[in-house]
């Protein structure tokens, strides 16, 4: 599992070829260990077509900062062209809509299933 920091972040961000899924955490989150337990199976399922990122929160202010993280777990997808985000989260969801996000960072939304683009 990546871990992304204040350091790394824009290097990688800049260099990346592949969606991004970020999930912004506390350790002392319980929701936030929900959402972590989760991210296996995303990494499994997206393999080799996007990347899963966690960042913590309470070592990277920088970060929460960027995103104006008030409150955790929250999470986005990045479009590995444009580098922008393409979707949020705020709180624990599904497995289903953290699929959905990394759907629309990949150019897979509604439109594109419903028209092809």
């Amino acid at each position: 599992m990546l871990e992304l920091t204040d350091a790394t972040y824009s290097q990688f961000v800049a260099e990346m070829d592949q969606p991004l899924f970020i999930d912004f955490y506390s350790p002392t989150c319980g929701p936030c260990q929900q959402v972590l337990a989760q991210l296996p199976a995303l990494e499994k399922h997206f393999e080799g077509k996007a990347v899963i990122a966690k960042v913590d929160v309470t070592r990277n202010p920088k970060l929460a900062a960027k995103y104006e993280i008030r409150s955790v777990p929250f999470c986005v997808s990045i479009g590995a062209k444009d580098k922008m985000v393409k979707d949020y989260e705020l709180g624990a969801a599904t497995p289903a809509r953290y699929i959905r996000m990394i759907e629309k960072a990949q150019g897979k939304g509604l439109l594109a299933r419903l028209f092809g683009k």
